[in-house]
């Protein structure tokens, strides 16, 4: 029989596995597990830890099935351990060690004085959060790789699932490095791209596109989505942004690609789309984050997205589910 609380209790643990996880990940085990077993010792000594509080670790870790005992005080990785080196496809790395930085577990761990008073605890600590990366890059570079790591199933997903063939051009709306954009051009050899985005962004955009093979059917161009966005081209794509603003932000940015749109065009918004009912969903979990790391970031249902949407001059379409929760709406102008 399951205890009453049960729920609060795993919640409660889930901390504590977070914790180890996360100290798996900042000292690299995963890396120095890749090529077979090694004992705490063994471990410590390449990781640079205290041998007796890894065994510790490790054993937490062991019970998550994140490794496993072979021997006397010997482990290797597992299956889903090995997800954490980093030179592994959809290395889960960057997302716990994002997560695990400092600034965020201390939104996290203050989100009831964001909710009590109703404005991030973490902006009034270290600011907003895109000024904070700014002005500490190695912060910075654990978000962009968070990111990007983060961005490429769905950049696939996106190319795969989308018929693109009525469009011709696809603005990338604040696309920072261009994955997405990137995967789309990839899979339609006809089409061409434009990605806009904040100065300081489009060196590593150039530089980005450039990898793929892609700048001859590319513009990078900067620009600030509050102020104009490239006009006259038929579909814009806007990848994990809006959830970043509340609901004034998010007309202001949705208005300023109104006026840029054709009138035959399409609107894409990549974004997590909650669901109407109490069921578990991801997105109900990155809105915990939106909440206590912006003032206003938020994710929204579909019904927020319609009005969302109608208020600004397009009507929503279709939503096409991605994986992990994420979602693809199409909206047309009206």
């Amino acid at each position: 029989m399951s205890h009453p609380a049960g729920p609060i209790w795993e919640s409660i643990s889930g901390i504590s596995r977070f914790a180890a996880l996360a100290t798996m990940a900042e000292l690299g085990c995963a890396d120095h597990l890749a090529d077979g077993p090694l004992n705490a010792e063994e471990l410590a000594l390449r990781c640079g830890a205290h041998a007796p509080s890894l065994r510790r670790v490790l054993r937490e870790l062991a019970g998550m099935g994140i490794v496993r005992s072979v021997g006397q005080d010997r482990y290797e990785l597992t299956a889903d351990g090995s997800s954490l080196r980093s030179d592994v496809p959809d290395s889960t790395l960057p997302a716990v060690r994002m997560i695990a930085e400092e600034s965020f577990w201390y939104a996290l761990g203050n989100l009831p004085t964001t909710v009590r008073q109703g404005r991030s605890a973490f902006v009034e600590r270290y600011g907003p959060l895109y000024q904070r990366l700014g002005q500490h890059p190695e912060v910075g570079q654990i978000f962009d790789t968070y990111m990007t790591s983060r961005a490429m199933p769905f950049a696939e997903q996106v190319a795969e699932r989308y018929d693109f063939s009525r469009v011709d051009t696809l603005v990338d709306v604040a696309g920072g490095k261009g994955h997405i954009l990137a995967a789309v051009l990839h899979a339609n050899p006809r089409m061409r791209g434009v990605l806009v985005d904040l100065d300081h962004v489009v060196p590593g955009a150039t530089a980005a596109l450039t990898a793929h093979g892609l700048m001859e059917r590319c513009e990078v161009l900067a620009g600030d989505f509050f102020a104009q966005v490239p006009a006259g081209f038929d579909a814009y794509l806007l990848a994990s942004i809006l959830h970043n603003w509340d609901d004034q932000d998010a007309e202001r940015i949705l208005r300023r690609v109104r006026e840029a749109i054709r009138e035959d065009g399409r609107l894409l918004i990549l974004e997590m789309v909650l669901p109407d009912e109490d069921e578990p969903h991801v997105g109900k979990d990155m809105d915990m984050r939106m909440l206590a790391l912006f003032d206003g970031g938020t994710e929204r249902t579909r019904q927020e997205y319609a009005v969302l949407l109608e208020k600004t001059g397009f009507r929503l379409t279709e939503v096409f589910d991605l994986s992990a929760g994420a979602s693809l709406v199409e909206a047309v102008p009206v």
